[in-house]
């Protein structure tokens, strides 16, 4: 397996480890994480393992577990020039992953591997398949063709639909350590402060959105200004009118895709706290608390929950980002997340 760098990659390469050697290979991983070179390695390590030609050790059942990456099989694996071990990435123009490319895979997929113990199909970015696609591939993660595995990489999982979700087995090679914008951090104090020391009913709930939107207004105001600063027409204002308008486009297209950006770091903020009010509902959880700093607002609201309620938590925040990547009104999705939220 490839060598993990962080506590929670460890962690991920133990219990994959573990699995193999009881020969409980799971057809379907979710592989989760910051980067994606590092998720990719991650599949390269397991693909290697699988195939080795001459593993150090194998599982009572023959399955690989100490790949020497050195044989022909994990070279190839390597470089990506494997017949067995198919890959997927978002186009470069759209950055998504349409139906066809699906059906390829599939297609792939279901073929006999030429000459490796496993068929490996690994989908870089598969929170980027559209809704074609992502249909299209549901069939075959619930009737998965024999002696094959497919890896799902994923930085942003709350984008992949539930019915994916729930058919891989989840394993998070992130560092756990990313620093929270300045900003952020700030807010989700207040916030988590707001929630811990909040009344029953609708008004506290409002407040807390009114909090949010309140601070998504004032960072898309200060990115407009950014970008605005930065753009060419503030430079030639005597550009043609055509030009402008290209100039115009490119500007709003600019705030919007690093709107959306930073909206993803305060909503996945709020993710990363409600985790921490999980880990607080079960015992010594506490130790792996990722704001340690707010452990007594945390503490707070989980001992108003149970870890069935925690967890569903999670759920419906994962739902409601997943959701702001359609065409819904943006407070509408937030209204109705917060409200669903158990606090």
């Amino acid at each position: 397996m490839a060598s993990p760098k962080s506590a929670s990659a460890e962690n991920a390469a133990t219990l994959l480890r573990r699995s193999l050697e009881r020969d409980r290979l799971g057809h379907a991983y979710l592989f989760l994480g910051e980067e994606m070179p590092s998720l990719e390695d991650a599949a390269l390590g397991l693909a290697r393992a699988l195939n080795c030609e001459t593993p150090a050790s194998r599982s009572p059942g023959g399955l690989g577990l100490d790949p020497c990456h050195a044989c022909s099989s994990c070279r190839r694996v390597s470089g990506r020039l494997h017949p067995d071990v198919v890959w997927v990435h978002p186009t470069r123009k759209m950055r998504q992953i349409g139906v066809d490319q699906m059906r390829e895979i599939i297609h792939s997929m279901s073929l006999k591997p030429m000459e490796a113990r496993h068929k490996v199909g690994i989908i870089a970015g598969a929170d980027r398949m559209n809704e074609s696609a992502a249909n299209a591939f549901l069939k075959t993660l619930e009737e998965p063709p024999k002696r094959s595995v497919l890896i799902l990489l994923s930085t942003e999982p709350h984008r992949l639909l539930d019915t994916i979700l729930s058919r891989c087995l989840r394993l998070n090679f992130g560092t756990g350590s990313a620093e929270l914008d300045v900003g952020v951090t700030h807010w989700l104090a207040e916030f988590s402060t707001a929630t811990a020391t909040a009344g029953e009913g609708l008004m506290p709930r409002y407040r807390l959105l009114g909090s949010l939107l309140t601070s998504l207004a004032a960072r898309k105001e200060q990115i407009e200004k950014s970008l605005e600063s930065s753009s060419p027409m503030s430079r030639y204002p005597d550009a043609d009118s055509d030009q402008k308008e290209r100039w115009e486009v490119e500007l709003s297209a600019g705030v919007e895709a690093e709107y959306r950006r930073s909206r993803g770091e305060y909503l996945g903020a709020v993710q990363w706290w409600l985790r921490d009010i999980l880990l607080s509902t079960l015992p010594a959880g506490d130790q792996f608390l990722r704001f340690p700093q707010w452990a007594h607002n945390t503490q707070t609201v989980a001992a108003r929950l149970n870890s069935e309620r925690a967890g569903r938590n999670l759920e419906v925040w994962e739902r409601t980002q997943r959701l702001l990547h359609t065409n819904v009104q943006e407070a509408l999705a937030l209204e109705v997340g917060l409200l669903r939220l158990q606090l």
